[in-house]
């Protein structure tokens, strides 16, 4: 079902799409530490800080419609030493999982990596969220930490996994 899917730099005309599927992970629970949905005024400035040569954020379309997206951020910004690094963050339209998008995006930005920069890619992830850890152990990317009972999300106590690879 991949050949289906088409991976693009995210325009500003994408970010309601963007919103909308950040939203969703808010709302399950299991994908983010955000607990309150934003709306689409409120991730501006977050879609601005991308940029497509440092820090990306690219879609995945099937048929015209965005049905996920992943982007890069800066891991511990200010500190130049760690410029290399990037921590990836990725989710998914609920209606649209199991399909191929989230193998697509992820390989996307492991083979974009040489050309922004980037020799480490870290993820972080709630210890619940068996998807998202499936898929990233799919692409060698290892567990490299664990901050055990850390994050509270409605009076359950989750671990916060670190996962990284190293990009050839």
């Amino acid at each position: 079902m991949k050949q289906n899917i088409e991976i693009r730099p995210a325009l500003f005309e994408d970010l309601t799409s963007i919103v909308t599927i950040y939203n969703q992970a808010i709302r399950s629970r299991r994908a983010t530490g955000n607990m309150w949905e934003f709306t689409v005024k409120e991730r501006v400035e977050w879609f601005k800080k991308h940029n497509s040569d440092t820090f990306p954020i690219y879609v995945a379309e099937i048929k015209g419609e965005v049905v996920g997206y992943v982007n890069l951020t800066q891991y511990r910004p200010g500190r130049e030493a760690m410029s290399k690094i990037g921590e990836v963050s990725f989710f998914l339209d609920e209606e649209h999982k199991r399909i191929g998008i989230g193998s697509a995006l992820l390989e996307h930005v492991i083979k974009d990596c040489p050309r922004i920069g980037k020799n480490t890619l870290l993820a972080f992830v709630l210890d619940v969220n068996f998807e998202s850890v499936k898929l990233l152990t799919k692409y060698g990317f290892e567990e490299w930490g664990r901050l055990p009972s850390t994050i509270n999300i409605d009076e359950k106590v989750h671990d916060h996994l670190i996962y990284g690879l190293k990009v050839q």
